[in-house]
């Protein structure tokens, strides 16, 4: 028997929880630490200008900023992946690569660059890819479709009340894992990027038409790209006219540089013209919230959560986060949650979705089974409150947005799932058979056993 005095303490037992919460003060890294930022003033780190100007864009850029601490081995990995594997041109904001390796030493310096997962989605190598499959082989540019569903050009009528507004097809920063890398960003060696091409008014002027003339929908995400790429005064008359449709009561604002570059977020003419936007919408009661996409608590900063916050005083609904569920960067529980708590406790950011991985090329690496998530939901439940606590989803090509607990059937053997939906996309109006089809998702095939790897080889 165990004596009174033997008793472990509360802490002691709290410890024994699979994963134990401390609260962590956010802090916003020192970016004198880069010899090529040593003498970057604090009013400079500030300006959203000075930010875009200095963004790293390419290898000559990246050993300007970074001096001594990169070794060539790691050049000479991340230009053959610029080579032979990147979707996605290199664009990182200041904002994000200070938040990359930020305790290492500068002898220790490659190999926490190396190892650390925010520089593992935001500016890959090659010894990141998967040596045997890269991609799968279902793997498509468009991975989800969404240009099939484009009712005009950059609205992706996809679900039945809802569309999907692509405002401009650039970015702030540019990450490895962008679905939408056939659109979005530069043309890379491996990949010509399509384009949009009509005039940005005229688009606009044909989305407003089309969502006037069809009622039923009622949630409009704005998109691209990022709308921080939207010059303000034209963000802001699009969002006015959208808030004259009787019909729209949800407008979603899609934006990664609230986290990659939230100085755009605070600089005084976009707060006042989002306060405007915020005023009108609530006189309307229409729901307007900003969703932004961070992907590991070091990202979470002091001047991440100034913006949400500012984002909020001005009157915007929600800040919340979709994340993408990416191996070597957030899939374990222990990753999860403490970007849950950095961004719910420290930021007033709601975390609500984590994707999983989208199958475009040359993503097997990030990739996680479906198994795996259903794994991650379990072990994330419980610690945040309720309307806290992201569901993970799988974004099944010609389905959408799937909890990863609702599959319909799953041969784990060769990593093949089966989906059903009960709404028919845009293009499926006339199919008798969309809402009985079982739609096929596919796992990474370096996750399945040897006789699962065979059987792919032998298909391919």
């Amino acid at each position: 028997m165990t004596a009174l005095h033997d008793a472990p303490t509360a802490l002691e037992r709290l410890d024994r929880q699979p994963y134990t919460y401390v609260r962590r003060e956010l802090v916003e890294p020192d970016w004198r630490r880069f010899p090529g930022w040593a003498h970057v003033t604090e009013a400079q780190w500030r300006d959203a200008q000075w930010q875009r100007v200095n963004c790293v864009k390419n290898v000559k850029q990246l050993r300007k900023v970074t001096g001594d601490l990169l070794s060539e081995k790691f050049y000479d990995d991340l230009a053959a992946d610029q080579e032979t594997f990147a979707t996605m041109s290199m664009l990182i904001p200041p904002q994000m690569l200070n938040t990359m390796a930020v305790d290492a030493a500068p002898a220790e310096f490659t190999d926490a660059f190396l190892a650390d997962p925010v520089r593992r989605y935001m500016l890959p190598v090659k010894s990141d890819r998967d040596p045997r499959w890269p991609s799968h082989p279902h793997s498509q540019r468009d991975s989800l479709h969404e240009a099939e569903m484009w009712v005009v050009e950059g609205l992706t009528h996809r679900y039945p009340t809802k569309v999907l507004a692509e405002m401009v097809s650039t970015c702030p920063q540019y990450c490895g894992h962008c679905t939408r890398m056939d659109l979005v960003g530069n043309s890379t060696p491996l990949i010509d990027k399509h384009k949009l091409s009509l005039k940005p008014v005229d688009r606009q002027d044909q989305m407003i038409d089309y969502l006037k003339k069809t009622p039923g929908v009622r949630d409009v995400v704005v998109s691209g790209g990022d709308v921080a790429n939207v010059p303000w005064p034209q963000l802001e008359s699009f969002l006015m006219r959208l808030l004259d449709i009787e019909t729209v009561r949800d407008i979603r604002l899609a934006t990664k540089a609230l986290a990659g570059l939230p100085q755009h977020w605070l600089q005084p003419r976009v707060v006042e013209g989002l306060e405007r936007v915020a005023r009108t919408a609530s006189r309307r009661g229409v729901n307007l919230a900003i969703h932004t996409h961070v992907n590991h608590a070091q990202s979470v900063t002091p001047l991440v959560a100034e913006a949400a916050r500012t984002a909020l005083e001005v009157g915007v609904r929600d800040v919340r986060n979709q994340g993408v569920l990416m191996k070597g960067v957030n899939a374990t529980s222990d990753d999860l949650l403490d970007l849950c708590f950095a961004l719910q406790g420290e930021a007033n950011i709601l975390p609500y979705y984590f994707y999983m991985c989208d199958m475009i090329p040359n993503a097997e690496h990030w990739r996680v089974a479906v198994w795996e998530a259903q794994e991650l939901q379990h072990a994330i439940m419980g610690y945040l409150p309720g309307y806290a606590t992201p569901r993970i989803v799988c974004d099944v090509p010609y389905v959408g947005k799937r909890w990863v607990h609702q599959l319909a059937e799953y041969d784990r053997e060769l990593g093949i799932s089966y989906w059903t939906k009960n709404y028919r996309t845009g293009i499926e109006l006339e199919d008798p058979e969309a809402l009985d089809r079982r739609y096929p998702y596919y796992d990474p095939i370096s996750t399945l056993g040897e006789a699962g790897q065979k059987w792919w080889s032998d298909q391919t």
